[in-house]
């Protein structure tokens, strides 16, 4: 349980290609238990310039776990446990707009979820909760990310919709057609649900989208490749690791909750009467709702 208005911890979610952050100290990889089972990974601790950072790589170091399958669950109840107050997740990503080459990056505002194998909520049954989504993600944590991305001269591109599929296959002519038709700007396979889930844990959170590549519909992509997508992470990797390097000062020395509400998401979100919730399921969500629930 964390009480807005704690100091920042910063937590970074390490996508594809990003499987550390450089320039960490007093570094620790440590093992951090959640009741809704294992991690991507252990948790790595350190320091960057005094301001404390904890690092997830998303799918486990070395690229274990496909899309689908990781903890999305456990992976932002590990977050909260390790007193992580704000998240920027690192994603590679498909450009579905022509002027978002290869390369880039986006500094995301909006997600369509269309994912369906996935577990979306810390909440059920015997212990009910709705959240609000409509800024899913946090604006003060976009602003420091835009302010750093211009600093370093990066081609970032501030707002977008990220279209986050199933996997792990890549789309079809016609999926990417059709979320081109949508007035999509990028899409991917993994920031759903974990934005979800950031907000029910009152995590503030940020994506940085990596483009890698047009995706299927472009006349020089008629198909996606490992080998094509792996190229251009690499490539990005550096640029991410100075991004979140550059941002972690700014968002230092914050006193107060997040002026976006974002640590405050559960102040009006559970439904259930407080002697009708399931024990159990409040038990298990000490960490990630114990600060309304009076645990």
């Amino acid at each position: 349980m964390i009480e807005p208005g704690t100091p920042p911890v910063v937590g970074v979610i390490g996508g594809s290609g990003v499987y550390d952050i450089t320039g960490l100290t007093n570094t620790e990889w440590r093992r951090v238990e959640s009741p809704f089972g294992a991690p991507s990974d252990e948790l790595l601790f350190g320091e960057l310039d005094g301001q404390a950072m904890v690092f997830l790589p998303r799918h486990g170091r070395g690229h274990k776990v496909p899309p689908s399958r990781l903890n999305f669950r456990a992976n932002i109840d590990a977050m909260k446990r390790a007193g992580v107050t704000e998240i920027i997740s690192l994603s590679a990503v498909g450009s579905l707009k022509e002027d978002l080459a290869p390369g880039g990056f986006v500094i995301v505002d909006q997600f369509i979820d269309r994912t369906f194998a996935r577990e979306k909520s810390f909440f059920g049954t015997g212990l009910v909760a709705h959240v609000s989504m409509g800024h899913p993600v946090c604006a003060r944590l976009g602003d420091r990310l835009e302010e750093a991305a211009g600093e370093l001269g990066l081609e970032a591109v501030r707002g977008g919709t990220y279209l986050v599929m199933e996997g792990p296959q890549f789309s079809t002519v016609a999926e990417s057609e059709l979320y081109r038709s949508w007035g999509c700007d990028v899409i991917g396979m993994t920031n759903m649900p974990e934005a979800k889930l950031a907000r029910e844990a009152e995590i503030c959170y940020a994506t940085v989208a990596m483009v890698t590549d047009y995706d299927c519909w472009h006349d020089d992509h008629d198909h996606v490749t490992v080998e094509q997508v792996v190229r251009v992470l690499g490539e990005n990797a550096d640029q991410a690791r100075a991004l979140v390097k550059r941002v972690a000062p700014k968002l230092a020395g914050r006193t107060a909750s997040c002026e976006a509400g974002c640590h405050r998401a559960l102040d009006s979100a559970l439904i259930t009467q407080a002697d009708a919730r399931d024990p159990e399921m409040a038990a298990r969500l000490d960490a990630v709702a114990g600060r309304v629930l009076g645990g």
